[in-house]
């Protein structure tokens, strides 16, 4: 396979503290000879796991990017034990137009992996994870949200893994994140993932899905960078005890999403009118929402109701709906009150 286009303007084998950028030359009718520049940082300080952390996957995500940057401006070589590779905005071309995909070829990174070093920007993007970042890393923490058109309990996951050794360190990594809710969660399809390059690399994968609607809070930014703090420290990076902060009366709550009857999926156009809230526990056959022909008036709504038990997880963020959009997701409640161990 060619080698990747895109150089590092920094040594990620070398100690200390440096930021620079991936440089992706780029040619394009306003810079014949430009490149997208995704801006990284790499702390590292003698022998030690190696952890990357990742935001901004999906450009319209922000808990990500804020929690990381302010994390790389921050940590230092002294701090460390090991390596931490912070890029917080993996997808920039999609962060800068405010976007779930990339402007320049409507990738949407997190279904392109492994990627294509002759591909397309996206595609590039991909390979350079793949096969050169991830191969350093003995943890990795993607950073999700809802973006513009969802909205989620925060929440960090992992996925069920045919490895059930290698589900165990992803779940005690979940754990330590600490998020309010910790979620095993159901993909619909895993084909292209980040998750799936690293899980299948054997790696500890942690994502997590923060909040939505396209913007961040004062709350999700604060789980993202405990969060944060607490992968770090599990994975040996970090000294615990100097990083517990007073966290040890944290806890978080299991779900599980066991199967497809989780999802609630449209089957109409129109206006959404959310029937339950985020949190709330449901039963089967409670109305989660009705959708409203806007085309016309006089016409009864169509209810949407649960599949199942369990909280409401997930939503439909935007007051529109297309046929085709998740409307709910309705998780399991597996255990309540875990405490928060790193």
């Amino acid at each position: 396979m060619r080698a990747s286009p895109i150089q590092p303007t920094v040594d990620l084998l070398a100690d200390g503290e440096q930021h620079g950028f991936l440089k992706l030359p780029y040619s394009r009718d306003d810079s014949a000879w430009g490149a997208v520049m995704i801006p990284i940082t790499v702390i590292r300080r003698g022998e030690g796991p190696t952890v990357l952390l990742t935001g901004g996957n999906h450009g319209d995500e922000y808990e990500g990017p804020i929690a990381l940057s302010k994390l790389a401006s921050t940590l230092k070589a002294g701090d460390v034990t090991g390596c931490v590779i912070v890029v917080p905005v993996m997808n920039f071309p999609a962060f800068q137009a405010g976007t779930r995909t990339s402007p320049i070829d409507a990738g949407n990174l997190n279904r392109s992996f492994p990627g294509k070093p002759e591909g397309t920007v996206t595609e590039k993007i991909a390979d350079y994870f793949q096969r050169h970042l991830l191969p350093l890393a003995d943890y990795v923490l993607d950073i999700h949200a809802g973006g513009r058109t969802l909205d989620f309990v925060p929440f960090a996951a992992i996925h069920v893994l045919p490895d059930a050794s290698q589900q165990a360190r992803c779940e005690a990594a979940m754990r330590a994140f600490g998020a309010p809710y910790s979620m095993r969660m159901l993909e619909l399809d895993n084909v292209g993932l980040f998750d799936t390059a690293v899980e299948d690399a054997g790696k500890v994968f942690v994502s997590t899905e923060l909040g939505g609607g396209g913007s961040a809070t004062a709350a999700s930014v604060a789980i993202a960078e405990r969060g944060v703090y607490g992968f770090l420290a599990h994975a040996g990076v970090l000294d615990r005890d100097t990083f517990a902060n007073g966290e040890v009366n944290r806890t978080t709550t299991l779900l599980d999403m066991p199967d497809g009857t989780c999802y609630t999926t449209s089957e109409h156009s129109g206006l959404l009118e959310m029937c339950r809230d985020l949190g709330e526990i449901v039963q089967g056959g409670d109305v989660l929402a009705r959708v409203y022909d806007t085309t016309r008036t006089g016409a009864p709504a169509v209810e949407y109701r649960a599949r199942r038990g369990g909280l409401l997880a997930a939503r439909h963020f935007p007051g529109l709906v297309q046929i085709g959009d998740t409307v709910a997701v309705v998780a399991d409640i597996v255990e309540r009150n875990i405490p928060v161990a790193i």
